[in-house]
């Protein structure tokens, strides 16, 4: 089999295309990600050291060798440096802060609130629950970013009144579903958090450049809601009303919006204002959260204690699959495979924006079976020396450092939003179906996020045409 292959790739090719072949049907084993890419970057050290010549000798600083046995010594250094790394990193602090914040406010009884009053006043409107369901997807996009919370919340609360008011099974779980991704994208995200470290760019311009492509995917949601409201009324009938809205629901919707509005606020303007680093915001951000759940009544030990042990176990699987992926990149380029990536994306197509195009159909391809993460640390340190080699002419307004780097970061990010509504690995999905009644069925699900995926290559495609998006608001944050 070796001697066929042999006759149409490298064994270089050959080693590099296996382990991402025995990844992948590791995971469809049921292998959890961080075990798996652990695993097969240990087989391809022993498989190098043992029966491919080429390559023996590469990895000692992994393994010491001998032929009598094998000595474990030196895996101390490895596991030293790759987790020193990361612990050493101030941006990586960020991580857990910003978990911290998004799980306090969904415990503070702010989301509930909101839901509360934004249905005594959109809610006699024919799709107002819908709309309601966006607003409120948008504001905790920009104050919590914790994707399971979001989809939870929304579909816990949101969900039986839609069904109550005879909405479509499917317009009623896409609503939620779309909603709840936003937070990977509107600042503070984590995806971000990650994306400035794997592309050594600041954090600071990724969360202003991913603010006008966040917003703009929220407004083609409100925007498709209204045109569907209109053109499908039995979708999303309108309630009979029951009495008029006033000034009091106003002042309601106020009282309810304002407090997270100034958490976002105190984060995000701290930022971009240059007042705060993105690692000192983070934790503005989650003392915030913590007081706004004082300020509401529902700050308890147990809440407390159930937040701290919710954001370790999240920060706990985000930094063992960040160690797992920083592992199998280290072996995946002794393999020379970060050369021969390179060398098939770029020789691909001569315009080189066609070439960022089909990076981002790869990444699209990708998030139907991977999760964000393993796409993020795998894919794109890989991807950097193409986006730097293509020469790409981003407008950075004579402010902003790599322009090219922050649009391309941005672009991954949109496109990465489809991963968590993409079966088979889409979790927002599974979110949402673990809090649906029986009668809504995954099918059901399914058909309703069709349409919210087309809108999000929609958002992929206006961010593609006009990078200034991206880099103009970093530019204006830089300029005297």
């Amino acid at each position: 089999m070796l001697s066929f292959l042999g006759q149409f790739l490298t064994l270089n090719e050959i080693a590099v295309l296996a382990m991402f072949l025995t990844f992948v049907f590791m995971l469809f084993r049921g292998i959890p990600v961080a075990i798996a890419l652990v695993g097969v970057s240990l087989v391809f050290v022993l498989i190098a050291e043992f029966f491919l010549d080429p390559f023996r000798g590469q990895f000692r600083d992994v393994i010491e060798f001998d032929r009598t046995g094998i000595s474990y010594q030196r895996m101390q250094a490895i596991s030293g440096r790759l987790f020193g790394n990361i612990v050493k990193n101030p941006v990586l602090v960020a991580l857990p802060m910003f978990i911290f914040m998004g799980l306090m406010l969904d415990q503070s009884g702010v989301a509930q609130r909101m839901m509360q009053s934004m249905q005594k006043l959109f809610g006699t409107l024919r799709g107002g629950l819908s709309l309601t369901v966006m607003l409120i997807g948008i504001i905790l996009a920009a104050s919590t970013g914790v994707i399971g919370a979001s989809v939870t919340l929304l579909g816990l609360m949101a969900l039986p009144t839609m069904m109550q008011q005879k909405y479509s099974k499917s317009i009623a779980t896409g609503t939620i579903a779309s909603a709840g991704t936003l937070g990977i994208l509107i600042p503070p995200s984590i995806m971000l958090v990650i994306m400035s470290d794997q592309l050594a760019i600041s954090l600071g311009d990724l969360f202003m450049g991913a603010l006008f492509p966040g917003l703009i995917l929220g407004g083609l949601y409100i925007v498709f809601i209204i045109i569907y409201g209109f053109l499908n009324p039995k979708a999303m009938p309108a309630p009979e009303r029951t009495e008029d809205v006033g000034w009091h629901e106003v002042k309601e919707v106020l009282l309810a919006v304002v407090p997270p509005l100034l958490l976002i606020l105190l984060v995000l303007g701290s930022i971009f204002a240059g007042f705060a680093t993105p690692t000192e915001a983070s934790g503005l951000g989650a003392m915030g959260a913590t007081l706004l759940a004082l300020a509401n009544r529902k700050l308890t030990w147990s809440v407390l204690r159930d937040v701290s042990r919710s954001t370790l176990n999240t920060s706990g699987y985000i930094v063992g699959i960040f160690l797992a992926a920083n592992f199998f990149a280290f072996v995946l380029r002794r393999y020379g495979g970060d050369e021969i990536v390179q060398h098939l994306v770029l020789s691909a197509f001569d315009d080189p924006y066609m070439t960022v195009a089909f990076i981002l159909f790869i990444v699209f391809l990708l998030g139907f079976l991977l999760d964000w993460i393993e796409i993020t640390i795998i894919i794109m340190p890989l991807m950097l020396p193409i986006i730097l080699a293509l020469e790409l002419a981003v407008p950075g307004f004579g402010q902003v450092r790599d322009p090219s780097v922050v649009w391309f970061a941005i672009l991954v990010a949109v496109t990465l939003q489809t991963s968590f509504l993409t079966p088979p690995v889409g979790f927002a999905l599974f979110y949402l179906k673990g809090v649906c009644p029986a009668e809504i069925s995954l099918s059901d699900i399914y058909k309703g996020i069709i349409p919210f995926v087309l809108l999000q290559l929609l958002g992929l495609f206006i961010v593609f045409e006009f990078p200034e998006l991206t880099t103009w608001l970093p530019s204006v944050a830089y300029s005297e």
